[in-house]
């Protein structure tokens, strides 16, 4: 490797130490204990200039936070810091020569260690700085298996919030713009490490040995330890199903059937829940499946169950609205006509019923569209769509905490219409009817109803939907701009804005839950009036949001401005 002539020995005996400039990089050269050592100058916590601390007996010291560093090899002793590169050093004839670069090491190995490292310690600023060079270097999959395998391998309570926001992110990557493609792999590591931070781990359940494995024995066996919670032993069922390889089909069958014996469970979090492990097996490939789907079985097991409350039994019962239905809307998919071969255009009305009607009105009409042959994935995309529909017509004159409400049923219709799509099956279809049963009982969230934006606006940029996210309340505005965008043909755009407005900010779960469940159902409307309606109902649940306090891009603008070479700090005396 080549070297720069930075100074003579001389020169740096008298001074102690010098920051020279090394293509383009502050490199510190100190002369410790006989030895001349260089150094990168800037601190890889947070890119203070390290001749500003101190050394003492082979540590290097930086004041601003107190990282420390072995000098010889640069690596740190502190777990919140990044170890600090070095630089090969010569001496000839009296003369000081660095390398032209630092020491070379694995980048994507040492970036998988430290996101190991800043996951089990929750160090916001090493897991920015192992998502970018992960991302750069092609290993995103290989960081989302490990933090998907740290997610679910150290949590007792089983299946978290961040592992869904890791795999909606995932999901949302071909959508971002590339740039934004690492801090969307940060915001996922982030959230697993909160998630999982003080939990205690959890331990493999064994399979059982030299058992009837016929599926719809071990269907039956799970759906009955589930409904008597019996967590431990339902977990190992669904391990023996997955041992005995079973097909993905079936074991899909048994999960999503004991969602739905009872009706919206923990608020439709459990079926969503269980969409996102299958769709991060998508991403890890079904060999993980063991691991992934058991840290499904405890939240479930424990769930709250949502006919057991007043609010779907009292003043209308839609719990058992919902259940007489069930038989004959079943009935109604297995007997049903072949589909209309042009197509499905009725989510529109569907939905309208759903919104305004009473509910075995809405059961009704969608028990004679499934006998009529309409496809089971057309009705739960209808649902879909009314759900999301509640938040584009959401007053702002509802309480705040009103939009979580809207929020839960969209996502859990939407996630109840991606498995009917995935793993078509009566069980699985049953949703369907959970998912109407809970639009019909947001319908006094729409009161007063807020008019749909109509796009007739003066021309709108992506830019100014931005703006909308950096002033509390615009809610109606961030809907006005999207309905414009998508009228201009911007559709796209409009979904790459929202990507990068959501990456700015310190979102929480139902931020990621709802952008993800939104594109998933504008894609399926594609160049339809309900994929617009989608976008709107999602821009305005999340200008509501907006803005947050945007600690978590700060955090990973310094790792980004460390990753690129950049001074952060002009401190020289």
């Amino acid at each position: 490797m080549r070297e720069v002539v930075v100074c003579t020995r001389q020169e740096l005996r008298e001074k102690g130490q010098l920051v020279v400039t090394v293509s383009d990089r502050p490199v510190l050269v100190v002369e410790h204990e006989g030895q001349v050592r260089a150094v990168d100058n800037r601190c890889p916590h947070m890119g203070f200039p390290l001749h500003r601390g101190t050394l003492h007996d082979g540590i290097l010291t930086c004041h601003w936070h107190h990282a420390r560093f072995e000098l010889s090899g640069g690596c740190a002793l502190d777990l919140f810091a990044d170890d600090v590169p070095t630089y090969d050093v010569t001496i000839n004839d009296g003369n000081v020569a660095v390398s032209e670069a630092p020491r070379r090491r694995d980048e994507r190995a040492h970036a998988l260690d430290k996101l190991d490292e800043g996951l089990e310690h929750q160090v916001s600023l090493v897991l920015a700085k192992a998502a970018i060079t992960l991302d750069e270097r092609g290993a995103h999959d290989a960081a989302l298996d490990r933090a998907a395998r740290f997610g679910v391998g150290n949590r007792e309570q089983g299946w978290s919030t961040g592992l869904s926001v890791l795999t909606c992110l995932a999901n949302l990557r071909p959508h971002l713009d590339p740039a934004a493609r690492p801090r969307a792999l940060f915001h996922g590591l982030l959230d697993v490490a909160a998630r999982t931070a003080g939990n205690a781990p959890s331990f493999e359940i064994s399979p059982l040995r030299d058992v009837d494995d016929r599926p719809e024995r071990l269907l039956g066996w799970f759906r009955r330890l589930v409904e008597t919670r019996s967590r431990d032993a339902a977990e190992r069922v669904l391990a023996t199903a997955i041992g005995r390889g079973l097909p993905p089909h079936d074991i899909a069958t048994m999960i999503f059937a004991a969602c739905n014996d009872h009706r919206y469970l923990d608020e439709g979090h459990i079926l969503d829940f269980a969409t996102k492990a299958f769709e991060l097996l998508d991403h890890l490939g079904w060999d993980a499946a063991d691991a992934i789907l058991s840290s499904l079985v405890a939240p479930l097991a424990r769930a709250t169950r949502m006919e057991e409350t007043s609010t779907w039994r009292t003043p209308v019962d839609v719990a058992a609205t919902v259940a007489a239905a069930t038989p004959d809307f079943l009935t109604a998919l297995a007997a049903a006509k072949p589909p209309p071969p042009r197509g499905w255009y009725g989510h529109a009305e569907v939905a309208a019923t759903a919104l305004d009607a009473e509910p075995d009105e809405t059961v009704e009409v969608l028990v004679k569209h499934a006998a009529e042959g309409v496809p089971a994935q057309d009705l739960s995309a209808a649902i879909a769509y009314a759900a999301a529909l509640r938040a584009a017509h959401f007053p702002t004159s509802n309480q705040h905490g009103d939009w979580d409400t809207v929020h839960h049923t969209f996502t859990f219709a939407n996630a109840v219409d991606q498995a009917v799509r995935r793993f078509p099956s009566p069980l699985v279809a049953r949703g369907i009817l959970d998912a109407a049963g809970s639009v019909y009982l947001e319908r006094f969230l729409n009161v007063p109803k807020r008019p749909l934006p109509d796009g007739n606006h003066d021309p709108a940029t992506t830019q100014d939907l931005l703006a909308t996210f950096d002033v509390h309340g615009r809610v109606d505005d961030a809907g006005q701009i999207v309905a414009a965008l998508v009228a201009q043909g911007q559709a796209q755009a409009v979904v790459r804005t929202l990507g990068s407005g959501l990456l700015r900010e310190d979102a929480t779960f139902h931020e990621y839950q709802i952008l993800e469940a939104a594109v998933r159902q504008w894609s399926q409307f594609a160049g339809r009036p309900e994929g617009g309606h989608v976008l709107v109902g999602a821009a305005r649940f999340l200008a509501a949001r907006y803005p947050t306090v945007r600690s978590r891009g700060q955090t990973f603008d310094i790792a980004q401005r460390l990753h690129r070479g950049e001074v952060l700090h002009d401190l020289d005396e």
